[in-house]
């Protein structure tokens, strides 16, 4: 029993490095490896959330610390993000979504690779200073937010992807949303607590899963300050790639 506690350990410490310094995975690496196993998608979605609430508090507090946080888009962030979060938890407790999740990995998957075509080839990146509008956040927050409870991730995936992809520094694209992230987690867990119930939750794995990534979180939010913004465009550009082929993979029957 120990050991399988100690495996939930790992898993919720590399997630959380990955999370921490590139904005994004936490939930879609974890939430696999509970789905992996036989767990209902919405129990995995919702173990995976309840365990985020702390470890999303201590690496949001320290990208704020470190300075990777742009103030300006918090509430506008949060707010949608606390209502798509809420409406995402109830639409996968009652139905399935993979035909939403293959075209959002589509979409994903055209960002990422214009990401890292222009950190990996651009001689010269301009990072806007300006807030981005404020329409477009709330948009940005309402659909990150839905897709991140309806799939056990997705909210780092989509936010940061597509603020990078808006010329926001990748630092404090990623430490923006690490720090909202705070609460839309809130929102979705006390969601999926009324909808399925706590005695339902796997607590073991919850308690693993937090272990780790509150180990992790300081460490993996000064990665993302020490790291020059070149290589963290990359990177962020190689992740979401990544992750959206195997959504399209996984939700079209190939994988």
């Amino acid at each position: 029993m120990f050991e399988l506690f100690l495996v939930w350990m790992l898993v919720g410490f590399l997630a959380q490095f990955v999370d921490g310094s590139l904005g994004m995975a936490y939930g879609v690496s974890s939430t696999t490896a509970l789905v992996t196993i036989g767990v209902y998608p919405a129990l995995a979605s919702a173990s995976v959330h309840t365990a985020e609430i702390f470890t999303t508090f201590v690496s949001g507090n320290a990208h704020l610390r470190l300075g990777n946080v742009r103030r300006d888009m918090i509430l506008s962030l949060v707010i949608p993000g606390v209502l798509g979060g809420v409406t995402g938890a109830y639409v996968c407790s009652t139905i399935s979504a993979n035909p939403l999740k293959v075209i959002v990995g589509g979409i994903l998957l055209a960002m990422g690779l214009i990401i890292l075509y222009r950190f990996t080839f651009k001689r010269v990146i301009h990072f806007r200073t300006e807030k981005p509008s404020s329409r477009m956040l709330s948009a940005l927050g309402y659909v990150a937010a839905f897709m991140d409870a309806l799939g056990g991730g997705g909210w780092g995936p989509i936010a940061t992807t597509t603020l990078v992809a808006n010329n926001v520094e990748p630092s404090k694209a990623i430490g923006s949303v690490n720090f909202t992230e705070f609460f839309v987690t809130v929102a979705e867990t006390l969601t999926f607590l009324i909808l399925i119930g706590p005695e339902n939750f796997n607590w073991e794995i919850i308690l693993g899963l937090m272990a780790g990534g509150l180990i992790c979180a300081p460490i993996a939010a000064l990665v993302c300050k020490k790291l020059p913004h070149r290589i963290l465009g990359i990177l962020v550009g190689a992740a979401i790639i990544t992750l959206s082929l195997r959504t399209i993979l996984t939700f079209t029957g190939l994988m």
